[in-house]
């Protein structure tokens, strides 16, 4: 099969991640037009620029009928669940965080993060000084788990007891969307 057949048989779709799981590697999107459930690979997500991705977010992808079933062999796009509310956040809910006055895009690595626990740590780049990450701030910004060491971009604010993630982007496509 050549590469121009191959690109043939792919259709693009939107549609919303079903459920992903970093820790399987896999998960499913529902397709807008509706039909069976499409496989996520992780590998497919990675080449994308992401290792995680929110339940419920939006998504265009490129699909192949398999004999498996559908499957996603390339992500085009992906957009934050639709929510702009953050639970569970007391120190948020408290104080009028707005992201209009949330800092600018920069570089960072996370420290930890611990889906379970709901909240995680991350480090700017040239800076020891850690960066609170809420999981509803992260499933806001169409992600779903961290890993330590992953580089990811983050837009703060000064909190009561220091900096807190408001926007959290991976890597790669916040990389891309400069270019």
């Amino acid at each position: 099969m050549t590469l121009e057949s191959e690109a043939q048989d792919t259709t693009i779709l939107h549609g919303h991640v079903k459920w992903f799981d970093p820790t399987k590697g896999f998960g499913f999107v529902i397709a807008d037009e509706g039909g069976a459930d499409i496989l996520l690979h992780a590998n497919v997500l990675r080449n994308f620029g992401q290792s995680s991705v929110a339940d419920g977010a939006g998504i265009e992808i490129e699909v192949q009928d398999t004999q498996r079933g559908r499957q996603a062999v390339t992500v085009r796009a992906i957009t934050p669940p639709e929510t702009t509310e953050i639970l569970g956040l007391a120190e948020e809910q408290s104080e009028e965080f707005d992201l209009a006055n949330a800092g600018p895009v920069v570089p960072a690595r996370v420290k930890w993060f611990d889906k379970g626990k709901g909240f995680g740590f991350a480090n700017i780049f040239g800076s020891d000084e850690d960066v609170f990450i809420h999981i509803e701030v992260l499933r806001r910004s169409g992600l779903a788990d961290l890993q330590p060491g992953e580089a990811i971009c983050l837009s703060t604010i000064q909190g009561k007891r220091g900096k807190l993630a408001l926007v959290v982007s991976a890597w790669d496509s916040a990389v891309n969307a400069v270019r």
